[in-house]
């Protein structure tokens, strides 16, 4: 049998309880500073809500767009972090399709632990780019997803086009 070494996903399985007990990660990584982004993986910030890399991406340029307020509920958000997320996941498809030029996409929010969220408490859309003929054997045979791009890589690539949006 052929083995697949994917060590990174070893850190989320060790830490996905501690991620909880430690706090929100939607909320701390953005309170560390923008002179962290990079480290943190925030991509681009808002004046209401930000755009941060998966760091367990199911494709490259998985994304996720937040709001900074911490909220399990669509209904606690005011208008204008409504809107701005509404705008942030607009233009990450934009940004998405000049840097990688997928096929699709798929975009949602899990609403509870039991609709899938990893993070339950802290509402979080999530677009993933997706190209025809990218489900391949590995998901199907041996339950494993290859991501061809580490994330610094993705950061790099994808970082210069969410520059240009404050242009």
């Amino acid at each position: 049998m052929e083995k697949l070494w994917a060590p990174w996903r070893l850190e989320y399985i060790k830490n996905a309880d501690k991620m909880k007990e430690e706090g929100c990660i939607f909320c701390d990584l953005p309170e560390e500073g923008p002179e962290n982004d990079r480290k943190n993986l925030i991509i681009f910030r808002g004046k209401r809500a930000f755009v941060i890399l998966n760091k367990y991406p199911y494709n490259n340029g998985h994304l996720m767009v937040v709001p900074y307020r911490h909220t399990r509920s669509l209904e606690e958000l005011d208008t204008e972090e409504k809107l701005e997320l509404m705008d942030l996941l607009e233009k990450s498809v934009g940004v998405l399709e000049k840097a990688y030029a997928p096929h699709g996409f798929n975009i949602g929010m899990n609403l509870g632990r039991v609709a899938g969220a990893g993070i339950d408490e802290h509402i979080h859309f999530h677009i993933v780019p997706r190209w025809k003929g990218d489900t391949n054997f590995m998901p199907v045979v041996a339950n494993t997803k290859v991501i061809s791009a580490s994330l610094d890589d993705t950061f790099d690539q994808l970082r210069p086009y969410f520059e240009n949006l404050l242009k």
